[in-house]
């Protein structure tokens, strides 16, 4: 299938790793000219390389940090005047798994203001900068990367709560202009970091890396972690014009969650 993707152009934030890397290539392949943003440019310069090497496509790294305005105004001014124009935004700079933990006895206010800061307002202000360019030409999609803590009692998953309220927020005020704004919902995702932490998850209990994946497992249908090229080809579907019909939703892409049930 055609996604017509070919000639539209991206901005990524958290592109240079994980989930957003993964969609900036998969953007790519399908005819996209990405820029990705993330803090360190060295990381940035090298995802860039690699991107641009694999799909041959044009590629932008920007160093910019979600939390400042200023560098949010800055890294969407660069996209469109490197690229010519910002079609698609996805939404992917926060920390895996976040900061804030545990009960109201062991959380702290500063990992909760810094969850929400860098994930809720960030993507609200990168949101806020590139509205006016999709808006200038009646089309944009916008997809922001949740996490399944959303649908689960867990402190951490307050910020993913108040992306899927944003997004739905959002899409009724924009779908006049022809812009959507979806959220997608990773479960556990093979990315470099969470590979580290489960390596040395076999090495402690002294199993294997198999054996690992199987108890991590468990608690989706599918009974494996998920990749990240497979949020990646979903995103890219919501970002092509075959998907105008949606918006306002949260698909969720951990693998089916056992016995929940979302109406």
């Amino acid at each position: 299938m055609d996604l017509e993707l070919k000639g539209k152009t991206a901005l990524i934030t958290g592109g240079s790793k994980g989930i957003g890397k993964a969609i900036a290539i998969a953007l790519a392949e399908e005819g996209v000219d990405v820029a990705i943003a993330a803090r360190s440019q060295d990381t940035l310069d090298e995802a860039a390389e690699e991107i641009r090497s694999a799909t041959g496509r044009k590629v932008v790294a920007i160093s910019a940090d979600a939390t400042k305005w200023d560098d949010v105004q800055r890294m969407v001014e660069t996209t469109v005047s490197e690229l010519g124009s910002v079609d698609i935004l996805v939404n992917s700079a926060a920390m895996v798994g976040g900061q804030v933990r545990g009960t109201i006895d062991e959380a702290e206010e500063k990992d909760l203001i810094e969850d929400l800061d860098t994930k809720v307002v960030g993507y609200f202000r990168s949101i806020k900068a590139v509205v006016p360019h999709m808006r200038a030409k009646k089309w944009g999609r916008i997809i922001s990367i949740g996490g399944v803590s959303a649908r689960q009692s867990t402190i951490y998953g307050l910020r993913n709560a108040a992306v899927v309220h944003m997004t739905k927020t959002l899409s009724d005020q924009l779908g006049p202009d022809g812009i959507t704004l979806n959220v997608v919902h990773p479960g556990l995702t093979l990315t470099d970091t969470i590979n580290e932490r489960l390596d040395n998850q076999a090495a402690q209990q002294g199993v294997s890396r198999e054996e690992v994946n199987a108890q991590v497992g468990q608690n989706v249908a599918i009974r494996r972690p998920i990749n990240p090229e497979e949020l990646a080809w979903l995103t890219a579907y919501l970002a092509s014009p075959k998907a105008e019909c949606i918006t306002g939703e949260t698909i969720a892409a951990g693998g089916g969650a056992l016995g929940a049930v979302h109406q």
